[in-house]
């Protein structure tokens, strides 16, 4: 990777207020998320056989699969001053999202050390599809639902983490914790058999499906189509959403502000957002340009395969 400019960066004073972590903000995000998870639950259960069901199914949905966000920001250990309050946090969403939490904390720990690294960032081991019927595929989350599974096995059942991102002494941990949630997986399956309930179903497994089809496009806007150098504020992108979106992501639109800083816990983030504002490369006002920015690159990329496979 190469290093186009040097990053600007915030001077100590003007930092170290915006890192203070507090109780109180992140209580008030992870009741305020929980409870609209369970009033948007308790209407469609009430709701089930209806036509309503439809649009109640899509928004629980969406509260549901940006639990993931809520994983992420405990995976920095922001949230909370505490870490027993963070890893409970942070294991209640994943539970939900079947991504293990501290397997994701390793996985995320080197997309922070080496985001839009080709060869190191985890996060780019799935090639961007050069087709539009490739970027739907990805949008469509099956591809995430498939290999979150896989992962759950091969780590639960058959014992086995041999990827890059996990040490070694940490691999052992990673097996119990894939052991731990396949097992609550398989307690709420029995206990849906036996009580002759679709309650987990209609409340949790289609929603949350259902809720990725949100999500995924959400994360595509983070870093694709922006640049490939070591500074943060130029390889990452930050959109400028409303209240509400940037609620229910922990303020993760602000991510430019996030990857430079990322020990700034998430009820900071706009403050810091107001400090780097003029020195951010990559923003977009709303996910509608943001979705645009995405399309460009892969016509882009699309155009340039079609030129390399041209006949001479």
């Amino acid at each position: 990777m190469t290093q186009a400019t040097p990053p600007f960066r915030l001077q100590a004073a003007e930092l170290k207020p915006l890192m203070v972590r507090s109780n109180g903000p992140a209580a008030q995000q992870a009741f305020g998320h929980l409870g609209a998870i369970g009033l948007a639950g308790a209407a469609l259960w009430h709701e089930l056989g209806t036509w309503w069901a439809v649009p109640l199914t899509a928004l629980l949905g969406y509260f549901l699969a940006f639990l993931f966000n809520a994983e992420h920001e405990a995976a920095h250990q922001t949230p909370f001053c505490t870490r027993t309050l963070n890893h409970m946090l942070g294991h209640l969403a994943a539970l939900v999202v079947l991504l293990p939490y501290e397997y994701y904390r390793a996985f995320h720990w080197d997309h922070h050390r080496f985001t839009q690294d080709a060869e190191k960032d985890p996060e780019l081991a799935r090639a961007l599809p050069t087709s539009y019927w490739g970027l739907a595929w990805i949008v469509s989350g099956i591809p995430t639902w498939r290999d979150r599974l896989r992962l759950l096995f091969k780590h639960g059942l058959l014992g086995r983490v041999d990827v890059a991102w996990v040490a070694a002494d940490k691999r052992s941990l990673i097996v119990r914790e894939a052991r731990c949630y396949l097992s609550v997986y398989a307690v709420v399956a029995l206990v849906s058999v036996l009580l002759h309930s679709l309650a987990a179903v209609w409340l949790w497994v289609l929603p949350v499906v259902v809720g990725h089809l949100f999500l995924r496009p959400y994360l595509l806007a983070e870093h694709t189509g922006c640049g490939h150098s070591t500074n943060m504020l130029e390889n990452t992108r930050t959109i400028y959403t409303n209240p509400l979106v940037r609620f229910f992501a922990w303020n993760m639109p602000f991510h430019a502000e996030h990857h430079a800083y990322p020990a700034v816990p998430f009820h900071a983030l706009p403050r810091l957002n107001a400090l780097l504002a003029g020195h951010t490369t990559n923003s977009a006002r709303g996910y509608h340009a943001a979705a645009a920015a995405v399309l460009r690159k892969v016509s882009l990329d699309r155009r340039a395969r079609s030129s390399q496979q041209a006949p001479t």
